[in-house]
Parts: C-alpha cells; sequence; structure tokens
C-alpha cells in the first residue's frame, strides 16, 4: 500500500496557474504509474491526466489537453500537476492516485485500475 498527500491547491483567478504535488510514501514509488482526477460539487470523479511508473508516457483528458501536464520526479516520490489557462470549468477536488498494476506499459484513465488515494485539495478558479 501507498499513502499519497496532495499539495498545491487554492484559489486562482481564470487564465492563472497552479502546480499540484502528491507526495508518495510506503511503497516503490517509481514502479507504478500515478494519476490524477477530480471531483466537482454533484458531479462524479473524473480522470485528469496519467503517466506510467517510467514517466515515457502520459494520457489526457479532453478537457484539460494542452493545459495541464503531469509529470513525476523519482528520486523525490513526487508526481506534479501543472495547471496552466485555468478555468472555472476546473474547479474541483483534485486527487492523485497510484496505479495497482506494477510497471504497467500505458497509463490508464480508469479509475477502476487505481488502488490508492490522497484527501484531496481545493481548486477554485474564480472568473
Amino acid at each position: 500500500q501507498v499513502q499519497l498527500a496532495e499539495s498545491g491547491g487554492g484559489l486562482v483567478q481564470a487564465g492563472g496557474s497552479l502546480q499540484l504535488s502528491c507526495a508518495a510514501s510506503g511503497r516503490t514509488f517509481s514502479m507504478y504509474g500515478m494519476g490524477w482526477f477530480r471531483q466537482a460539487p454533484g458531479k462524479e470523479r473524473e480522470f485528469v491526466a496519467a503517466i506510467t511508473w517510467s514517466g515515457a508516457s502520459t494520457l489526457y483528458a479532453d478537457s484539460v489537453q494542452d493545459r495541464f501536464f503531469i509529470f513525476r520526479d523519482n528520486a523525490k516520490n513526487t508526481v506534479y500537476l501543472q495547471m496552466n489557462s485555468l478555468k472555472p470549468e476546473d474547479t474541483a477536488v483534485y486527487y492523485c492516485a497510484a496505479d495497482s498494476i506494477r510497471t504497467r506499459r500505458k497509463p490508464s484513465d480508469d479509475l477502476g485500475e487505481f488502488g490508492s488515494w490522497g484527501q484531496g485539495t481545493q481548486v477554485t478558479v474564480s472568473s
């Protein structure tokens, strides 16, 4: 099992940027893919971005493509989500999650493939 802790959320104006961080502990971080998901009030949790264990491959939801970027630093056991050109519709609680399968070859956008979750960090984008 891996423990995950997100940070970096906050209030930002539309068009601004934020960088979320997710620190992992308790398991060999570098051997597992990671993902970011979000949940807005009254909506289901949805996929945002994912990255393979090596960092070689990434996957994004259409709604954040070319605005958000996921990357990882395995030496620091941390995965990041750089969010640019933020929109009010990006407002949500953002969660990082760790893949259940070791060294998966492709990033997954399936919420059910992720077995460990952080507590979430609130991102609010004002218009």
